[in-house]
C-alpha cells in the first residue's frame, strides 16, 4: 500500500503568551491533574496555567514531583496516584519526562491493562482522559509524538511505548515557559531536536509528510539554536526552537528515529546520561556511517539550509555532516563517554543493549550489524 498518514495533536497554540489558552481549553472540565517537576514549580512557571485553570472553575491536583527520565516503576506509581484523583483533564508543564508520564496517564485511567502490559503490547492503549501539553524545553517533541519513554532497570535500557492514542489533544508552544531554561539544557534538548529531524529525514519510513516537517525543523534549528543557547533572553529564538522541536515530534510520529537513538538508549538506560547528550554523542558518527546510503537526502538538507550550487551531492552531504559536528561543539556538549564512567570493558554490554533496539534500527537507511555498533561505540570510548 503506497499511502501515508500524518497523526498530530488536534489543536496547537503558539506564540509568546499562548499559555493563557489553558483557560479556554479547560472550559467545561471539572478537575485537572497538573503534571510538572520541582524545578518548574520553583521557577514560578506554573503561575499562568494555574491562574487560567482556576479562572475556568477547574479544581487542580498538582503533581509537582515527577522524576527525570523515569523508570517504569516510577511511572506506575504516578499512574496510581493519578487514577485516585479521578480527573477529566490532564495538563503537563515540563520537559519530555513530564509529558511522557502525563501521556501514559491519559491512556491508563482503566483497569483493562497496566503500564507493564503496554511495554509488551502498546497497541492496547486507549485514550481515556484528554491531555494538554506545554513544553518547557525545546527538544524532545514529546508534545507531538505518540511515544512515551521509560527506563526498564532490569534491562538497563530505555524502551519506547508507542501508540497514536497517546498523541496530545492540545499543545501550547509559549517561549515564556523557556525564559529560565539553563543554557546547558537548551543545548542538549536543541541537539535532541536536531537528531530527530535529521534521523526522520533519512529514515526508511520517511514520507512526504515527515519530510516537510523534518526539513522545516532543520532550517529553524540552523537559524536559531546557537542564539537560543548563547542569548538566554532571546525569546524569539526560543520560540522558533519550540516550533522546531514540535516539527521534529511530528516527523517522529510519521517516520520514526533511527540508529542514533537506538545506540543512544543504552547510554541513558545503563549510565543515566541525559537523553539529549547521549543522542549528541552518537549523532555525527552514526550519520557519517549512514552517508553512503543517504547522500542524496543529505544533499537536499544542504540545499534547504544554505544553497551551494557549486558543490556536488557528495560535498553537500559532507557540509551537512560537518555542520552536525560543529553545532555539537559550539553548544559545548561533551562527547567523550569516559567522562560519564563508561569503560572500554563495557563495550560488549553496550553493543548487546544497542542491538536490542530493533524498532529503531529497522528504520535506519543502512543495516547496522554488531560489528558496526561495536565500532561506533569504540570510536567514542577509545578516542
Amino acid at each position: 500500500m503506497n499511502y501515508h498518514a500524518l497523526k498530530m495533536p488536534a489543536q496547537v497554540y503558539g506564540g509568546q503568551g499562548a499559555a493563557a489558552a489553558v483557560g479556554e481549553i479547560a472550559q467545561g472540565h471539572k478537575k485537572a491533574v497538573l503534571f510538572t517537576d520541582r524545578g518548574i514549580s520553583a521557577n514560578g512557571l506554573l503561575q499562568k496555567p494555574l491562574k487560567q485553570l482556576k479562572r475556568a472553575g477547574v479544581e487542580v491536583a498538582l503533581f509537582d514531583d515527577l522524576p527525570t527520565e523515569p523508570s517504569v516503576y516510577q511511572a506506575d506509581e504516578v499512574i496510581r496516584r493519578f487514577r485516585a484523583e479521578r480527573p477529566d483533564l490532564i495538563v503537563a508543564v515540563g520537559g519530555g519526562s513530564v509529558m511522557d508520564v502525563a501521556k501514559l496517564c491519559s491512556v491508563l485511567d482503566t483497569d483493562e491493562y497496566t503500564v507493564f502490559d503496554l511495554l509488551e503490547s502498546p497497541g492496547a492503549a486507549r485514550k481515556t482522559v484528554p491531555a494538554v501539553m506545554l513544553p518547557t524545553t525545546a527538544g524532545t517533541g514529546s508534545e507531538a509524538t505518540p511515544n512515551s519513554i521509560v527506563l526498564v532497570p532490569e534491562k538497563e535500557l530505555k524502551i519506547g511505548i508507542v501508540n497514536p492514542q497517546m498523541i496530545a489533544d492540545y499543545v501550547i508552544l509559549d517561549a515564556e515557559l523557556l525564559s529560565k531554561l539553563p543554557p546547558k539544557v537548551c543545548a542538549a534538548t536543541g541537539v535532541d531536536a536536531l537528531a530527530h529531524a535529521i534521523e526522520c529525514y533519512t529514515s526508511n519510513k520517511a514520507t512526504p509528510f515527515s519530510d516537510l516537517y523534518a526539513l522545516g525543523a532543520l532550517k529553524l534549528i540552523y537559524e536559531n539554536l546557537e542564539n537560543a543557547y548563547s542569548q538566554p533572553e532571546n525569546l524569539a529564538a526560543k520560540q522558533n526552537m519550540l516550533l522546531a522541536a514540535f516539527y521534529g515530534g511530528v516527523s517522529i510520529a510519521a517516520a520514526g528515529t533511527t540508529a542514533v537513538h537506538a545506540l543512544a538508549y543504552p547510554l541513558g538506560g545503563k549510565y543515566h546520561i541525559a537523553h539529549g547528550v547521549s543522542n549528541a554523542m552518537m549523532l555525527t558518527s552514526v550519520m557519517r556511517f549512514n552517508k553512503p546510503y543517504c547522500t542524496d537526502r543529505l544533499a537536499k538538507v544542504c540545499d534547504a539550509l544554505v544553497p551551494q550550487p557549486g558543490l556536488d551531492k557528495n560535498a553537500k552531504a559532507d557540509w551537512v555532516l560537518d555542520w552536525l559536528d560543529r553545532i555539537v561543539q559550539q553548544v559545548h556538549i561533551p562527547t567523550d563517554l569516559k567522562e560519564f564512567g563508561v569503560r572500554p570493558e563495557d563495550l560488549e554490554t553496550l553493543v548487546t543493549l544497542g542491538m536490542d533496539c530493533k524498532r529503531l534500527l529497522n528504520n535506519n537507511c543502512r543495516v547496522v550489524t554488531e560489528a558496526d555498533a561495536r565500532k561506533l561505540y569504540a570510536d567514542l570510548l577509545l578516542n
